[in-house]
């Protein structure tokens, strides 16, 4: 059965991300049976303090982004970036402090934006080498590096768009550590034929997390276009063969939006034979 890890930055959103009152997205992530969470950025907020909410709610930290560059102007990755492997580098070094604290196994490198006017193949080069120094960094600490395809309809001009690229690039990189964060809403926008990608894909042992939201609007997973049920059937058919144990990422905004207990009351999905005992 697969294990469902709730996405903070987008999931409870009346609530504050970190209260050690107890009102806070931790504490509601762990009463509706969350047993695992990860979130976008935590460098806003002490790492103690996180570590500690973790404890308190019996909760596991199973993903987080490195630091993107200047998001708010736009920046969403410093990978593919050349002439920034210096802000590249301290950005892993305090993304793996961040992770050594949570015990957090895996991290999300962003690819990035690629700048007009820059070959691809530099940018290619650019990305390899950040990877490759970014994996050799967390195998110290037993950490993954996952990449992750996004389509370009959320974010223009990003530059991984596709699982087999994903793989290409991985293969390239020659790092055992670094992995595919498969997320099947990009991978739906951008691609379709799921089913075959997850079984094509999920038993090379190069799948490191998946991520869920439903397709167009990015909300709860019943909604839309796509039958998670049915995905869900598979990814657990795939990981029984392959002996895959990894978490499912719940990264979406859910549909009722910030109204008190709006998430909660969107999780009948899981509640209705994909919530483990």
């Amino acid at each position: 059965m697969p294990k469902f890890a709730a996405n903070l930055s987008m999931l409870y959103p009346e609530r504050p991300f970190l209260d050690r009152s107890g009102c806070d997205r931790f504490a509601a992530a762990a009463k509706d049976g969350f047993k695992g969470v990860e979130f976008l950025f935590p460098y806003a907020y002490d790492k103690q303090d996180i570590a500690a909410r973790l404890a308190e709610c019996g909760l596991q930290q199973v993903l987080f982004n490195a630091p993107p560059g200047d998001f708010d102007a736009g920046e969403r990755g410093l990978a593919c970036l050349a002439e920034r492997e210096a802000e590249f580098q301290t950005s892993i070094a305090l993304a793996l402090e961040y992770a050594t604290a949570l015990h957090c196994p895996r991290l999300h490198v962003m690819a990035g934006v690629m700048p007009e006017g820059i070959a691809r193949e530099l940018l290619t080069a650019t990305y390899i080498t950040n990877i490759r120094y970014a994996a050799k960094a967390a195998a110290l600490l037993g950490v993954n590096v996952l990449i992750e395809p996004i389509n370009t309809r959320d974010i223009p001009n990003y530059f991984l768009n596709r699982q087999d690229h994903a793989h290409q690039l991985i293969e390239a990189i020659g790092e055992p550590n670094v992995k595919v964060q498969f997320d099947l809403y990009h991978c739906q926008i951008v691609e379709g034929d799921l089913t075959m990608k997850i079984k094509k894909y999920l038993p090379t042992g190069r799948v490191g997390h998946f991520q869920i939201a439903g397709v167009p609007m990015r909300h709860e997973p019943d909604l839309g276009e796509m039958s998670y049920d049915y995905i869900f059937s598979v990814i657990e058919e795939v990981s029984n063969d392959c002996g895959w144990d990894g978490w499912v990422g719940c990264e979406y905004r859910p549909a009722r939006g910030a109204v008190t207990d709006g998430t909660s009351a969107g999780l009948g999905w899981m509640r209705a034979g994909w919530m483990p005992s």
